[in-house]
């Protein structure tokens, strides 16, 4: 095996990733990087993405053959559409399941406080979670929070989405070999990108959208990329293997409105998918007040600091559930977060309805 820059980069990434495990000094360097296309990053999440950064620079140098990397891409993109359309369907099951409703965030408090939404879930998170544990729990650290508290409620089946991972890891790294050092690059990218987003947030999850069209990105429009960046760094070898990549569409004869249309398609599909995610956001949301769900409370339950913002609560003991209705000043997020010490060891789990309108 010849060892080339790409290899001395991916290793480097990965050396990275356990510098990270093992040291929180490089955080106020990366994580304010990391956070605008991880959404909310984690010492997780950072790790997890340095990691498959490097191993996708790295498996695609080992391989030495001569197959149609196109079409592995597109496989790749089809396979991670699916898995994320998978999650949002177990989502909806594991919610009829519950009896909960759609448009709620769900808070385990079962090993640890674990939540998951349509909008942002992570469901497929914690049958990993769950996974990995088993098999590295003394070298999992306390602060990397693996979402095992939901497992416990997932639908039988659920097991079998996540072995289309693996599966989308092998095409990944097929569409990845013998191109140019640029089209590498964003490949490995967006498709460290687009596993952690499955993993963790789902379809509507921020590094969900930047995998899935940065791999739709350079799918249809890779060639052009390419094009720019080697006649802005005057790169003939860049520019040379380019030219064995050409975009579906192109030299096709077609016309200049609809050749438009096939190199802006990407970029439509983009602001369909997010307004799609707001629209649902909007849709479900509850502005009156929030309702929040106790599941098997403790007696003389407390709320904390939210105990002041309760509008009204009634207790349903046929379903052995206190109901609370809090001020919809409350911003969402710190409301679930404000929950979580003072519910910890006091209920099962408790479920907060979405109000996105609190973030305006």
């Amino acid at each position: 095996m010849k060892i080339n820059k790409t290899i001395l980069i991916g290793l480097a990434f990965i050396i990275f990733a356990g510098l990270i495990f093992i040291t929180d000094a490089f955080n106020p360097i990366i994580r304010p990087i990391t956070y605008l296309f991880l959404m909310g990053s984690s010492k997780g999440k950072d790790i997890i993405f340095f990691g498959l950064l490097g191993l996708f620079l790295i498996l695609p140098q080992l391989i030495n053959r001569e197959i149609d990397t196109s079409k592995y891409l597109k496989i790749s993109i089809v396979i991670g559409a699916v898995l994320l359309i998978l999650g949002i369907i177990l989502e909806v099951v594991f919610r009829l399941q519950m009896g909960i409703g759609l448009n709620t965030v769900f808070c385990s408090m079962t090993n640890g406080m674990s939540s998951t939404s349509i909008l942002h879930t992570h469901l497929l998170k914690s049958i990993l979670g769950e996974v990995l544990s088993k098999i590295m729990g003394p070298f999992i650290q306390s602060n990397i929070n693996t979402g095992v508290g939901l497992y416990a409620y997932l639908p039988s089946f659920a097991f079998l989405v996540i072995l289309l991972i693996p599966v989308l890891f092998a095409t990944i790294v097929l569409s990845t070999q013998k191109r140019p050092w640029l089209t590498n690059f964003l490949i490995a990218f967006f498709s460290s990108c687009l596993l952690i987003g499955i993993i963790d947030g789902g379809m509507f999850a921020t590094p969900s959208y930047v995998g899935i069209f940065g791999l739709y990105l350079v799918y249809r429009n890779g060639y052009y990329l390419n094009y720019i960046v080697g006649c802005v760094l005057r790169d003939e070898e860049l520019l040379e293997k380019n030219e064995l990549i050409q975009p579906v569409y192109r030299n096709r004869g077609f016309g200049q409105y609809r050749f438009l249309f096939n190199r802006l398609l990407v970029y439509i599909a983009v602001i369909l998918v997010i307004f799609l995610r707001f629209t649902i956001a909007f849709a479900g949301a509850e502005p009156d007040y929030y309702t929040v769900d106790v599941a098997n409370p403790s007696e003389n339950l407390d709320l904390g600091n939210v105990s002041s913002e309760i509008i009204s609560h009634e207790n349903n003991s046929a379903l052995n559930k206190t109901t609370f209705h809090i001020d919809p000043s409350y911003n969402e997020m710190k409301l679930i977060n404000d929950l979580k010490f003072p519910l910890k060891n006091s209920c099962e789990y408790y479920t907060v309805s979405w109000n996105i309108y609190s973030y305006i």
